[in-house]
């Protein structure tokens, strides 16, 4: 598994968004999460609206099984972690100045480059399949509906054979009366 594929399966989609995660920022960079949230908080300006960076409530930590909580004292979250968009990601390089965060950084951005230009790549690529199906769709049902009105315009015909054929039967003089057989 290469970087760029690592760094994917740390991308998520929280609140309509691509995101990571402090923790995940944290260990990619080689620092601890509290060190990265406190270079964080320090900048807070940097990262002011939710395109940027945002925290986490507790039902979105576990809707998306980021983390669970388990039992005891201690062993839950103590703060919520920080969800960064690409453009927050973007905006860490500048509060964390190690050569390790500017390669990471590079690298993360080309995750998300990479990310967006599949997900443009296989919209195009599914309308146009769905495009070339519905055309062909359209030409069955078309040739459907020639066949069914031929089938009807046989069987219109053929109903009107029959209806002349019962009233020339009809129309016809009646058989000249026979005996009756049997005891008079």
């Amino acid at each position: 598994m290469n970087d760029l594929d690592k760094i994917n399966t740390l991308i998520y989609e929280i609140r309509g968004q691509r995101v990571m995660l402090d923790r995940d920022l944290a260990s990619l960079y080689g620092v601890e999460t509290s060190q990265l949230k406190r270079a964080v908080r320090r900048n807070i300006k940097r990262f002011e609206g939710d395109d940027f960076m945002f925290e986490l409530t507790k039902d979105e930590i576990s809707r998306c099984q980021i983390g669970t909580l388990n039992e005891g004292r201690g062993n839950n979250f103590k703060y919520m972690p920080f969800a960064f968009t690409e453009l927050g990601v973007a905006m860490l390089s500048s509060v964390l100045r190690s050569e390790t965060a500017i390669e990471i950084n590079r690298a993360i951005m080309r995750a998300f480059v990479e990310i967006r230009r599949m997900l443009t790549e296989s919209k195009t690529d599914r309308l146009s399949s769905i495009e070339v199906r519905i055309e062909k769709l359209e030409t069955y049902m078309e040739e459907v509906l020639m066949d069914q009105n031929d089938i009807n315009e046989e069987t219109r015909l053929q109903l009107e054979l029959i209806n002349e054929s019962l009233a020339e039967l009809q129309s016809q003089k009646p058989s000249p009366k026979r005996p009756k057989i049997g005891y008079i």
